[in-house]
């Protein structure tokens, strides 16, 4: 039997379940899961295997009007992962429909998606009845031919078997571009980092977590087995650092040992992990952040 691989890219906005469906298609947590919008800043791709076909998905940031050059880097970089990749899953929540995010992305799929094989993914079925689900799907299919539509929920796991089938026969043939043990193509110094932005993200439900970035600073494996991990948190304020750190150092603490005890689920090992703070007011526009998280710097010009 000959073995097939290729990119998919998951498109949508922000919160659409672009990441929950590519941790439940790799069956391991890659890319950042939070209820909070555009989490997802670098192009982190999960590889799932189906039958002889390896999906490498290209899960990009949510695409929503950018404001700032942070926002304007992970935009192109969400419609740059569209372009690369040789199929294209429009992910649209049911119950919000189509917004004027979703407008926007049917118009650049235009452009994007000539050429390309698109498909259009329904999420959080669940929320919604069917009359509405049909209605919905009707109407997107007017705006656009999708070649297929699916109807999904990524968070239970509903029809995401056959979207993932479908992607394994669809793709083209070709090599495995992965060794089949790699889940992601990041480094491990990468994922650790987002691991702990999740956490903080998670924390601290202001404004906030958009104006700070983690860095893993070193990574050490040490002769028992275990690694020690030191990571840098940027904030751009010294009252961020305060809300960082919290009340006795509680917030900092409790971030560090949930990052801490996932990092260790992930590897299967033992890990040492020290976190710090440090001001940084103008890390938005410093050029080494963008490259740290994949992006490019350059995309961000206005």
């Amino acid at each position: 039997m000959s073995t097939r691989a290729g990119f998919v890219a998951l498109i949508g906005e922000p919160n659409a379940g672009k990441s929950t469906l590519t941790n439940r298609m790799v069956g391991a947590k890659v890319s950042i899961v939070t209820h909070k919008v555009q989490t997802t800043r670098a192009r982190i791709r999960g590889v799932a295997l189906e039958g002889e076909s390896q999906i490498v998905f290209v899960d990009t940031p949510g695409l929503f009007r950018p404001r700032r050059r942070l926002d304007r880097a992970m935009v192109a970089a969400a419609w740059g992962g569209a372009a690369d990749a040789d199929i294209i899953v429009l992910m649209v929540e049911a119950h919000r429909g189509i917004t004027d995010g979703v407008e926007t992305i049917l118009e650049g799929l235009e452009e994007i998606g000539q050429g390309r094989r698109v498909a259009l993914a329904i999420n959080k079925i669940d929320k919604v009845k069917s009359e509405v689900l049909l209605a919905l799907s009707e109407e997107l299919n007017k705006r656009y031919s999708f070649e297929r539509t699916f109807m999904i929920s990524a968070e239970k796991g509903h029809g995401a078997k056959d979207l993932k089938e479908w992607l394994a026969a669809e793709l083209p043939e070709g090599p495995w571009l992965y060794p089949e043990d790699q889940i992601a193509d990041l480094p491990m110094r990468m994922i650790a980092a987002e691991m702990t932005r999740e956490k903080l993200t998670l924390r601290l439900h202001q404004e906030l977590p958009y104006q700070l970035t983690v860095e893993t600073e070193a990574w050490e494996e040490r002769k028992d087995g275990s690694a020690r991990v030191d990571q840098m948190i940027y904030v751009m304020r010294d009252g961020h650092k305060g809300i960082v750190l919290g009340k006795k150092g509680e917030t900092i603490k409790a971030v560090s040992k949930a990052s801490r005890e996932e990092l260790e689920e992930f590897l299967g090992r033992r890990v040492h992990l020290f976190l710090q703070v440090k001001v940084r007011p103008n890390w938005l526009e410093e050029k080494e952040r963008y490259s740290e998280m994949g992006l490019d710097f350059k995309d961000g010009n206005a």
